[in-house]
């Protein structure tokens, strides 16, 4: 009885790890949020699929477990790293009772990695992730890991940065942040990783601010004090001496 808890990586198949694709191919069981599975469709065919609609992720799970306990392997498959804000750790929470049933983690290329390779080298020294959904964090610790992290000059990466009825929620991360950067800072964002459509945009912390382009598919990218623009390139230096 396994489950394999697979990140897809942004959708693009030339993202796609061989593990992953191995994990899948293995699977007699593919679960997961419709989209993905559609993103997959070309791995799936005489295999049983399992989907549900968005904020439904436990009962996946439920539904992946259930599988694995008639016997079946399952790949639940998820976008980006299974284990970066993916779901290898709700899947162990809901089989915490079945130690019978063994979870494997199958990593990806999350949107950190992918979209930061887009915009050139701005993750080159240390940074945070933070997501600025509040669907399970209060809005109170989302500014505090802002705050903090602009203070000890991490390069920000930020998931989740607007979305219908968190419109403003990328202007609330840019005033916050900018207690500590400037307004200036070099930053950048890309929509659609590794999808139809992907776009890059290098720009400042004061371009970040009512920004009808950001939209929920889009990873932002905020650079430390150190960040620059090279050749149209987000760069932030490691600090080799004499570079």
């Amino acid at each position: 009885m396994k489950i394999y808890v697979v990140g897809i990586g942004p959708g693009n198949s030339d993202f796609m790890t061989p593990m992953a694709r191995a994990a899948i191919e293995e699977s007699d069981v593919i679960v997961g949020y419709t989209l993905y599975v559609d993103l997959v469709k070309d791995l799936t065919a005489g295999k049983e699929v399992k989907s549900t609609a968005m904020k439904q992720e436990v009962d996946r799970c439920r539904m992946a477990l259930e599988s694995a306990l008639e016997g079946k392997t399952v790949a639940f498959v998820c976008s980006g790293d299974a284990g970066v804000y993916g779901m290898a750790g709700v899947m162990a929470e809901v089989a915490e009772e079945h130690p019978e049933v063994e979870i494997v983690t199958v990593p990806g290329i999350t949107a950190a990695c992918s979209g930061a390779a887009v915009l050139g080298a701005p993750l080159i020294h240390d940074f945070a992730v933070i997501s600025l959904s509040d669907l399970l964090t209060p809005w109170e610790k989302i500014e505090k890991r802002l705050k903090l992290a602009a203070e000890a000059d991490f390069v920000v990466c930020l998931y989740n940065p607007k979305s219908k009825k968190r419109h403003d929620y990328i202007d609330k991360a840019a005033d916050l942040m900018s207690a500590f950067k400037a307004w200036d800072t070099p930053c950048g964002y890309v929509k659609n990783i590794g999808r139809e459509g992907e776009t890059a945009v290098v720009c400042t912390l004061a371009d970040l601010k009512e920004n009808d382009d950001i939209d929920m598919f889009t990873t932002v990218f905020v650079g430390n004090s150190q960040t620059k623009v090279i050749n149209g390139k987000l760069v932030t230096p490691r600090g080799y001496k004499g570079v």
